[in-house]
């Protein structure tokens, strides 16, 4: 379809790929697009809903500038999905067996890998040089250590763990009834501490220098002041962390249910992409901080993932590289509602209903995720055919939350 609404009430334009918007989502674009640092326009995708501060499913182009609050907490999280040799025939009649085989593999929500196991391990090797970057960072903001119990332990225990929330491990069949192991995790607790530390950190810079905000959340570095090299140093960690952790979450799973299945081999390299993150490129021939705050990049020809809720359908896509969207693309099917409301509006009974045929959690726990809390993903999919072409379309038939 293209793009539906424009917006010119801003310093800058708002290019939106929908017309299902809240207006409070509205009102955060129109903020982003009043800052000076902000340049060309603003892209919101098919998928936006308010976050804090900046939506999410927001393309945020700055110069010489990055707003912390808009690449978010969870920095670096993402989406890995790599296909199987196996096809649907090989699966067991029932999935329990598998699901309970990767519950008890991965840590799930809060829960991290003892830390007996993971001294002198493998994996603390291949942290070292991660653990090298970060006691630099630290030693020039000590202050994060005081915001994480156990801090250096604690970041090399959640590698290979999924977290809460949305993140999931699943696995789907596409339309050949092949096998995909896909996830979503980010930078975990490590991420969150970096987060919020350069977020106040921003708010209190800006509030020295008496720079009037939108809202306080729209605080931002400038770039050539320590701060801002110090945020993007940290920033580039937790993206590389976010990483090791989805790859270390990819062989837990393939190992854990590898006695359960027939022999079989990942038939391609893994599509691994941030949708929460900033990196420096050239858009309009300008070099720019872009900021993909629930959103993926969508160079022409390149591999993304955009899944749909529990129980909905979820897509691999490839680019089409268009300019007005920074090459960018949806990072999922986006929330219709918040959890609470969510929450109050439906049962386990509703999630039941919704899950019907998918080995996952029926539990109030997860009541949040069902899929009627978010947007129609094929809705989702139509909005942005200028951005995007299918390449596989996958089902969910497991599902594991945390």
């Amino acid at each position: 379809m293209g793009i539906q609404l424009e917006l010119n009430k801003a310093r800058v334009p708002v290019k939106i790929w929908t017309r299902d918007i809240e207006t409070e989502a509205m009102q955060q674009l129109l903020n982003v697009a009043s800052l000076p640092i902000v340049h060309g326009h603003v892209a919101a995708m098919p998928d936006v809903h308010a976050g804090i501060g900046a939506t999410v499913g927001s393309v945020i182009p700055t110069r010489q500038a990055i707003i912390p609050a808009a690449v978010g907490v969870d920095i670096g999280c993402g989406m890995n999905a790599v296909r199987t040799s196996l096809t649907a025939e090989q699966l067991p009649d029932t999935l329990r067996g598998l699901r309970m085989a990767i519950e008890a593999a991965v840590p799930l929500g809060f829960n991290q890998h003892a830390a007996s196991r993971m001294r002198g391990s493998a994996l603390q090797r291949q942290g070292r040089g991660l653990n090298d970057r970060l006691d630099r960072i630290v030693g020039r903001h000590p202050g994060l250590m005081k915001m994480q119990r156990r801090f250096n332990e604690t970041w090399l225990c959640q590698i290979g763990t999924l977290g809460g929330g949305n993140h999931f491990i699943e696995l789907c069949l596409d339309e050949a009834r092949q096998v995909w192991i896909m996830l979503h995790s980010g930078s975990r607790g490590i991420g969150n501490v970096i987060g919020r530390y350069f977020i106040a950190a921003a708010q209190k810079d800006m509030r020295r220098h008496q720079v009037r905000l939108p809202d306080a959340d729209l605080a931002y570095f400038s770039e050539g002041s320590a701060l801002f090299d110090d945020y993007v140093e940290a920033v580039d960690w937790a993206q590389d962390y976010a990483l090791l952790n989805r790859n270390r979450l990819l062989a837990a799973v393939v190992e854990a249910i590898k006695p359960l299945l027939p022999g079989f081999r990942l038939e391609s390299e893994a599509i691994n992409c941030h949708h929460n993150y900033v990196s420096r490129e050239s858009h309009f021939g300008h070099s720019l901080f872009i900021t993909r705050k629930g959103a993926i990049s969508a160079r022409d020809g390149e591999l993304g993932i955009i899944p749909g809720s529990m129980g909905a359908k979820s897509y691999i896509v490839r680019g089409l590289g268009n300019a007005q969207s920074y090459c960018s693309c949806s990072h999922g099917a986006g929330r219709r509602m918040s959890r609470s409301a969510a929450k109050r509006r439906y049962s386990r009974f509703d999630l039941e209903a919704q899950t019907a045929g998918i080995e996952c959690r029926k539990d109030g726990g997860v009541v949040d995720e069902l899929p009627a809390a978010y947007k129609d993903i094929d809705a989702v999919m139509d909005n942005q055919r200028d951005l995007v072409e299918v390449v596989h379309t996958l089902r969910q038939v497991l599902c594991v939350k945390g």
